[in-house]
């Protein structure tokens, strides 16, 4: 497969790869500048000329996803039969450069409930390289007139993100189909419904985070709820509340939706993407 169907094929299944060029060839080498491979977890994509230079950058790439690395780094191999080498010897008499490129998983952010701060939190990660899934239990505050989506005219309108509209009338359920990783906002109408999502959310497995907007009289009876319910408290640990950055002051929709994309940005940030195992 081409490196470039491959990145693509690995980008939509959501599986961190690295994009290994070699940017720079002194010398004799086995392929020329420019060549390119891709290497997942389990796979690799093309060649950049076999024997020790691709085994030892296939490791690399490999090595810099079980960190979770955000930034390319260089690679300098001498091809000589005097240089110390793992996966054996090539004496092309070259040096070459690698250029290795992570291509990090696309964050992905559940919001449940489309109000005023809903909104508002859309507008503000719709333009960020995201999956953006739209979650709400009332048909009407998912029109796309009032979004802006399907081509008309509105907040989302003019979209980064890929964004997914989900009308559920028992919205929890969307819980189920979001991509692992995600991140989960909880800011519905109706605190039925927040408690109904969270406790979800906590029993769903591979959930990224969970934020819950609300007061703290709101989360100390949601946490009585949610013991009741069987979660401990390493569990009840991961729901953040009240979401958002302390010491942006305002309670207007838009300015509570910089404080909690903010903080949300933050997360995704520091979220190293984990290969599946």
């Amino acid at each position: 497969m081409d490196w470039l169907d491959a990145a693509r094929d690995l980008r939509e299944a959501r599986t961190p790869a690295v994009i290994v060029t070699l940017a720079m060839v002194r010398g004799h080498a086995p392929r020329n500048g420019g060549a390119k491979m891709v290497v997942s977890p389990a796979e690799v994509f093309e060649t950049i000329g076999g024997g020790n230079l691709e085994a030892t950058a296939v490791a690399h790439a490999r090595a810099m996803l079980a960190r979770g690395t955000a930034e390319p780094e260089l690679l300098s191999l001498t091809l000589s039969d005097k240089e110390t080498t793992e996966y054996g010897v090539q004496c092309c008499g070259g040096e070459v450069t690698l250029m290795l490129e992570p291509v990090r998983v696309v964050p992905s952010v559940a919001v449940f409930g489309m109000g005023h701060v809903g909104l508002e939190v859309a507008r503000i990660l719709a333009r960020q390289n995201l999956d953006l899934h739209l979650v709400d239990s009332r048909e009407p505050m998912l029109a796309p007139a009032r979004l802006g989506v399907d081509g008309l005219p509105g907040p989302l309108a003019d979209a980064v993100a890929r964004v997914h509209v989900h009308h559920a009338p028992v919205p929890e359920s969307v819980l189920g189909s979001v991509p692992a990783g995600t991140h989960v906002l909880v800011m519905t109408h109706d605190h039925a419904e927040d408690l109904a999502i969270v406790d979800q959310a906590l029993r769903t497995e591979g959930i990224g985070s969970i934020g819950l907007i609300g007061s703290r009289s709101k989360w100390v009876r949601f946490r009585a709820r949610l013991r009741e319910a069987g979660h401990d408290d390493a569990a009840l640990a991961r729901v953040m509340t009240p979401i958002g950055l302390p010491g942006i002051p305002g309670k207007q929709p838009a300015a509570i939706a910089v404080s909690v994309s903010a903080q949300l940005l933050q997360l995704i940030d520091q979220a190293a993407p984990v290969p599946p195992g």
